[in-house]
């Protein structure tokens, strides 16, 4: 995230999904001021066909795992978290990490989202990485907004581009079953020791090459991200130092802390809608991919929302909007969107959770206005004395696909693409796909780039989205900010655990599409008071009656003939 990326915008109980996810994408690619945060969230169903694309076969035909060592992080990935970088940038001393030219001149059409307003085809950043690459790409830039629209008739016709970028969100109807008609394999050139042609691509995390399967087979080139929760609970440290007020550690310390900074009449209030976090506080599997909602007890597979602790934490968080703790934006329900930055920023309320970017986000941009601003992210805290347990989220879930028409030539020109915008960081490689051209998109002031207006305008969504680095957090205008980053998931790694299903590529049977539609808007309601907690009892009885119960024996059949992801 950046200074000038896209806001997250926070919905009543968070950002609704896609909105949520879109914008983060927009931070993954739209790099502005400082060092972008490379992760993808977890979208909505994703998935190739009826069943699974991962599982013991697997194997033979993911990449091979090489570690990059042309960079060393300042801090290393633990417990699933991103690298981190917190020094400051060096030019002179850029590390290369594709010696040699892969491309040989051909052209290659790329259609991907767009949020903004896209430069011309011949801008000087699109001309540079071209020159770097040695391969003709040509963009068809889409608005981000209403991508899924243009996708579905892309790939209904006859007419598919070179290179077509999927988000996880965007994969509903009809678009997981053109997955499999309408891209090549790329386990032919990237399966095993193949991907040693192409180092960058062969340090992408094994995790995220899983996700990239459809169909059995390698099919998509992954965005990887931290697989630990990218939802943090972020509060104000500043005023809880001038306040002396003490982070939390269990639900019920929170619930004390809340009551304690409320003050309605001075126009103070604890927190934002804190759903996301108690989900995790209470042990609830994730909710952003119907997949993950899954887990084991004992040997019976149980989804989260027949759990008690999916009630108790619906219930705690009811509680703190029925105590009055909850600013009143965020009482309006989804049809009033809550942009949480500017009364955060103002100190109405002290707490609320978003997306993990928004930490260096909002402190850049309160920088200048608000230079005594300090965000801080507490850890997330526990219920009743014991440990959080966290449930992964995905680890990759943007991916580009190649057309399956497309000639060994063409494949080729576009993993020498791929290979450059993997590049990790502090590589030259990376300064030109995130930053463009020194002086004429950025300049480096104090070890920290700078993006001018040329470079807000041609450097973003772009290469990016073609493939990623494995997950990296780098912010050299704010380095405690990256540090900060890095370590709390380090932290919050060590109490996440992976799902029967993680890493998986599913996709339901579509008579069960619909089946858990409502479920998130019962939860929104319940948490207002508006439905009672016995209303979400009788809903689960409902899904059950409707098919949970015929679906939950359909996963197991797929979890008996496949093992999970990690097995």
């Amino acid at each position: 995230m950046t200074p000038n990326a896209a806001s997250l915008s926070a919905g009543p109980s968070g950002p609704s999904r896609r909105s949520f996810l879109a914008s983060t994408a927009v931070a993954t690619a739209a790099v502005a001021g400082g060092m972008p945060l490379l992760a993808a969230c977890g979208g909505t169903d994703s998935g190739s066909r009826e069943g699974t694309t991962s599982g013991k076969d697997a194997k033979k035909i993911l990449p091979a795992y090489v570690a990059s060592n042309v960079v060393t992080p300042d801090i290393p990935s633990k417990n699933g978290s991103s690298v981190g970088f917190s020094s400051k940038l060096d030019l002179a001393t850029l590390k290369t990490s594709v010696p040699e030219k892969l491309g040989k001149g051909g052209k290659v059409t790329v259609m991907s989202p767009f949020w903004g307003s896209p430069p011309k085809s011949d801008n000087a950043y699109y001309t540079a990485m071209n020159a770097l690459i040695g391969v003709d790409v040509v963009w068809q830039n889409q608005d981000g907004n209403t991508y899924d629209q243009k996708l579905g008739a892309v790939l209904a016709s006859s007419d598919v581009p070179d290179v077509v970028v999927v988000p996880g969100w965007n994969m509903g109807g009809k678009i997981p079953s053109a997955i499999l008609s309408k891209f090549a394999d790329l386990g032919p050139y990237l399966s095993g020791d193949k991907v040693k042609e192409y180092p960058n691509l062969a340090a992408i995390p094994t995790d995220a090459w899983q996700r990239a399967l459809f169909g059995g087979k390698l099919r998509g080139l992954p965005m990887p991200s931290s697989y630990v929760t990218n939802i943090v609970p972020f509060y104000r440290k500043d005023l809880f130092d001038k306040n002396g007020y003490q982070v939390p550690t269990t639900t019920d310390e929170f619930t004390a802390l809340a009551k304690e900074i409320t003050n309605a009449k001075a126009k103070v209030w604890a927190c934002g809608d804190m759903k996301w976090t108690a989900f995790n506080s209470f042990g609830v599997p994730s909710g952003g991919e119907k997949p993950l909602g899954w887990i084991l007890e004992g040997d019976k597979l149980v989804n989260r929302i027949e759990l008690d602790s999916y009630l108790e934490a619906l219930e705690w968080t009811r509680k703190l909007f029925a105590a009055g703790y909850v600013h009143p934006d965020f009482k309006l329900g989804k049809s009033q969107a809550v942009d949480p930055s500017t009364k955060f920023a103002a100190g109405e309320f002290l707490i609320y959770n978003n997306d993990i970017s928004s930490w260096y986000g909002q402190q850049a941009s309160q920088a200048a206005q608000n230079p005594q601003f300090q965000i801080w992210g507490m850890d997330i805290f526990g219920h009743g004395g014991a440990d959080p347990v966290i449930y992964a989220t995905q680890p990759a879930n943007i991916f580009a696909f190649v057309n399956k028409k497309a000639s060994e030539a063409v494949i080729r020109d576009v993993l020498a693409v791929a290979n450059v915008t993997a590049a990790p960081y502090g590589t030259k490689e990376y300064m030109l796909t995130n930053y463009g051209v020194e002086g004429t998109h950025y300049s480096v002031k104090d070890g920290v780039p700078v993006k001018n207006d040329k470079g807000n305008q041609e450097v973003l969504n772009a290469f990016v989205m073609v493939a990623s680095p494995a997950s990296t957090i780098a912010h050299p205008d704010f380095p405690d900010i990256a540090k900060g980053q890095v370590e709390w998931q380090q932290r919050m790694g060590a109490f996440t655990r992976k799902s029967a299903f993680y890493g998986m590529q599913i996709t339901e049977p579509s008579r069960w599409t619909n089946l858990s539609n409502d479920f998130e808007q019962l939860e929104d309601d319940i948490v207002r008071g508006r439905k009672k907690i016995s209303d979400m009892q009788a809903a689960v009885s409902d899904w059950k009656k409707k098919g949970g119960d015929e679906l939950r024996a359909w996963y197991r059949k797929l979890l008996d003939d496949n093992g999970t992801a990690t097995s």
